[in-house]
């Protein structure tokens, strides 16, 4: 019997999947993908995820926020994660679907166009936004359609996470309390709906601190320390040695990036400080801290190397943190082949793969919430070229309706 506990009164259960509106749900994606919210400034986005929900009928009691914002170290951040839990109207196992609010900073002032099946920004300086209001659509048009159709469904629930552009902080901080304990989850990010991504790299980020000696780049030039000099340098070591960019070592594989470098202010100064951000990634967790070491055994050498006239060398500080671990879900978990049936029924065979950047999905996996991601059909993520394909979205959709109502068998 349909539980006592749900906001709506079921139709009778049926086990052919349902059909998501394809141009109202175009509508609402265009409409989101407008809203600016980047890192750290989602509220906009999920005020207006939260006026749908509201309209279609969910209860104001089964949504909820907790409070991942404040355990993050992104500043002021406006929002913890969203999410709506629903008791089933049918028995089975909590499902979760999630994806996430936030997009890039090149994404705000998005202005989606559609020509013929491709969506993109009309402003050619900025990207589309797709990245991830395309799968907060899909969550979206799920629930719009569950309570407005009185469609049957499992135990759910609805999550919109904040701050994943940036290191996946809003899943990584997540109460787990907000999710009702699912026993399959779901997650919607970029690329394609028929791509299930069963795992992902592993993520270590750094800041570096170079400390020189301040000098008349003039006048005394030989009583300064470079900090930029001693960067230069390691850089180029890591460069040459090959621990720089695509890294394959005895077998092994990873990718490291120094991706921002400052400092100095004059050129007739022999600049002090110079501070860079860098990264390191891997499916093995034990070669990605090698990486990490050569990063800062480079720096270290480099510092002693660059001295001045009086034997002073530079110093180097660092500070590194996880972002997220790797996992790998094996191809018999049971979200895995349930999103995989869910492919099959609208006449596609899935695509198992495995990502090299990190997803929501990284650490629901590591809450103990396995979870499969799935595309909503973005191209050109992070890119002015960012587009967003309509055939591939409308069959993202009718996917996410099959798993919130269980029908994808």
């Amino acid at each position: 019997m349909p539980s006592r506990k749900t906001s709506i009164q079921a139709t009778a259960v049926r086990d052919e999947p349902f059909e998501p509106d394809p141009r109202r749900a175009l509508d609402l994606v265009m409409e989101l993908m407008a809203i600016p919210g980047k890192t750290g400034q989602e509220q906009e986005v999920a005020d207006r995820v939260i006026r749908y929900l509201r309209q279609a009928g969910v209860p104001a009691g089964a949504i909820a926020t907790d409070s991942a914002h404040r355990r993050s170290p992104i500043p002021n951040g406006q929002l913890g994660n969203l999410a709506v839990k629903l008791p089933g109207t049918r028995r089975g196992p909590r499902r979760l679907m999630s994806a996430h609010l936030d997009t890039v900073p090149i994404c705000v002032g998005s202005k989606p166009t559609r020509k013929g099946n491709i969506v993109r920004s009309a402003d050619p300086k900025t990207g589309l936004g797709a990245d991830n209001r395309a799968g907060c659509a899909v969550l979206l048009t799920a629930v719009r359609e569950i309570f407005e159709r009185k469609l049957p469904h499992p135990p759910l629930t609805f999550c919109w996470f904040v701050q994943e552009e940036t290191g996946l902080h809003g899943s990584r901080n997540l109460s787990k309390r907000l999710l009702g304990g699912p026993k399959l989850a779901f997650n919607w990010d970029g690329g394609s709906p028929y791509k299930l991504t069963i795992g992902a790299t592993g993520g270590y980020r750094m800041l570096i601190e170079v400390e020189g000696v301040a000098s008349h780049a003039g006048g005394a030039p030989e009583q300064g320390v470079s900090a930029i000099a001693i960067a230069s340098l390691a850089i180029a070591y890591l460069h040459r040695d090959g621990w720089h960019g695509d890294v394959h070592k005895q077998g092994r594989h990873g990718t490291s990036n120094v991706g921002y470098i400052a400092g100095g202010e004059a050129t007739n100064v022999v600049t002090d400080r110079v501070v860079l951000k860098a990264e390191a990634r891997s499916h093995d967790p034990a070669f990605r801290k090698q990486i990490v070491r050569e990063i800062e055994l480079a720096f270290r050498r480099a510092a002693k190397e660059v001295q001045n006239v009086a034997g002073t060398c530079g110093k180097v500080r660092f500070d590194g943190h996880l972002d997220y671990e790797s996992f790998l879900l094996k191809r018999d978990e049971p979200c895995v082949l349930t999103a995989a049936q869910a492919v099959r029924t609208i006449g596609r065979e899935p695509e198992l793969a495995v990502a090299n950047g990190g997803v929501d999905a990284n650490w629901l996996t590591a809450h103990g919430i396995p979870s499969v991601s799935l595309g909503c059909g973005q191209k050109h993520q992070h890119m002015t070229t960012e587009a967003l394909n309509v055939p591939e979205f409308e069959d993202a959709c009718r996917m996410g309706l099959r798993l919130a109502t269980a029908t994808e068998a």
